[in-house]
C-alpha cells in the first residue's frame, strides 16, 4: 500500500495498544517501504506536455526514478529541479532505462521518437518494455511494434482517456494493445497513473478503442454545446438547464463532467477561457484518424464526419489552441453556421 498505510490496520487487527511497540513497528514498516521504493528501477518518460507532465509526476509519487526527455527543454525544468534525470534525446532515454513510456501528439512525433536519427531504437536494450500512450494511427502502432520486435524488445500501445484532470488525479483509463503475456508488466506502471487499465487485444487495438471513444466524445460535446446554446437562447438559465440535462436522458460526460458553457462548472476549461485541457487541434487530429479508419473498413460515420469538419473549421478560425469544448463559443459566434 502507498506510504505504508497498512500500519494502523495491522495494529488494529493485532490489538496492539502499546505506543512504544506501535512506534517501533511503524519505524520498521517505514524502513521496509522505503527500501522497496528505493529498489524501483528508473522509468523513461518521453513527452511531458499537458498530459505527460502529470502522468510522469504520478510515477514519481509512486517512487519511480525518471529519465526524462522532451523536445522542448523548458518542459523538463521542473523534473530537473526535482532531482530527476533529464537527457538530450530518446536514444539517451533508451540507454538508461529498460521501461519507457511515450506520450506524444501525433503519429509523426511517435515515429521520430522511436525510429528517428536519435530515436529509442538506436540504443534500446533487449527485453525492454516500450509503452506508447500517444493517440496515433493503429497502423503506425503496428509498424512500430514490428521494428521494436526486431530489436528484441516489446512494444505496447496504451492510449488514455480522461483528460488533464484525470491525469493529475491519477484516474486515467488506459486502453492497452500488445502481447497479453506482457500486460501485467505494463499494468504495474500504468496503474500508477490510471484507475482503469484495460487489455484490448493485439497491438493497435488500444488505439482502435481510443479512436472510437474520441469519435463519440466529439459528437457528444457538439451535441451538448448545441443543446446548451439553444436552451440559453430560449431563455433558460444555463446552470438550471445543465442540472436538468444531468438528471435526464441527455446526460453525458460532456454535460456533467466537462460542461462547455462558461460559469456552469468550476475547474474545467470553459471556466478558464478554454485554456488547458484537450486542444481543438488534437481533437481534429483524432477525428481524422477515425475518418481514415472508417474509410479503410468501409464504416459509415455520418455524425463523425460532420464533427471532423466542424473541428477543422474551428482550427481555421482561431480555435486551434483552445480546448475542444470551445465548440460552444464557436457556435455562439457563428450566427450563419
Amino acid at each position: 500500500m502507498p506510504q505504508c498505510d497498512f500500519t494502523k490496520s495491522f495494529m488494529k487487527r493485532k490489538k496492539i495498544k502499546s505506543k512504544a511497540v506501535y512506534r517501533f513497528l511503524r519505524t520498521v514498516f517505514f524502513f521496509l517501504c522505503s527500501r522497496s521504493m528505493a529498489s524501483k528501477t528508473p522509468v523513461g518518460f518521453i513527452g511531458v506536455g499537458n498530459m505527460g507532465n502529470p502522468m510522469a509526476k504520478n510515477l514519481m509519487k509512486h517512487g519511480y526514478p525518471l529519465i526524462i526527455y522532451d523536445v522542448f527543454p523548458d518542459a523538463c525544468k521542473e523534473f530537473l529541479d526535482a532531482g530527476e534525470q533529464v537527457v538530450s534525446s530518446p536514444a539517451d532515454v533508451a540507454e538508461k532505462a529498460d521501461r519507457i513510456i511515450t506520450m506524444l501528439p501525433t503519429s509523426i512525433n511517435a515515429i521520430e521518437a522511436y525510429s528517428g536519427a536519435n530515436g529509442i531504437l538506436k540504443k534500446v536494450k533487449k527485453g525492454s518494455l516500450l509503452i506508447d500512450s500517444s493517440t496515433i494511427d493503429p497502423m503506425v502502432s503496428k509498424e512500430l511494434a514490428k521494428e521494436v520486435e526486431k530489436m528484441g524488445a516489446v512494444f505496447m500501445d496504451a492510449p488514455v482517456s480522461g483528460g488533464v484532470g484525470a491525469a493529475r488525479s491519477g484516474n486515467l483509463t488506459f486502453m492497452v494493445g500488445g502481447v497479453e503475456e506482457e500486460f501485467a508488466a505494463a499494468q504495474e506502471l500504468l496503474g500508477c497513473m490510471g484507475s482503469n487499465v484495460v487489455y484490448c487485444g493485439a497491438v493497435g487495438t488500444g488505439q482502435a478503442a481510443k479512436i472510437c471513444n474520441n469519435l463519440l466524445l466529439a459528437i457528444s460535446m457538439i451535441g451538448t454545446a448545441e443543446a446548451m446554446n439553444l436552451g440559453i437562447r430560449l431563455g433558460l438559465d444555463p446552470k438550471l438547464l445543465a442540472k436538468i440535462l444531468n438528471m435526464s436522458s441527455g446526460r453525458c460526460w460532456s454535460s456533467d463532467t466537462y460542461n462547455p458553457v462558461p460559469g456552469v462548472m468550476d475547474g474545467v476549461p470553459s471556466a478558464n477561457n478554454y485554456q488547458g485541457g484537450f486542444g481543438t487541434t488534437l481533437m481534429a487530429k483524432d477525428l481524422g484518424l477515425a475518418q481514415d479508419s472508417a474509410t479503410s473498413t468501409k464504416s459509415p460515420i455520418l455524425l463523425g464526419s460532420q464533427a471532423h469538419q466542424i473541428y477543422r473549421m474551428m482550427c481555421a478560425k482561431g480555435y486551434s489552441k483552445k480546448d475542444f469544448s470551445s465548440v460552444f463559443q464557436f457556435l455562439r459566434e457563428e450566427e450563419t453556421f
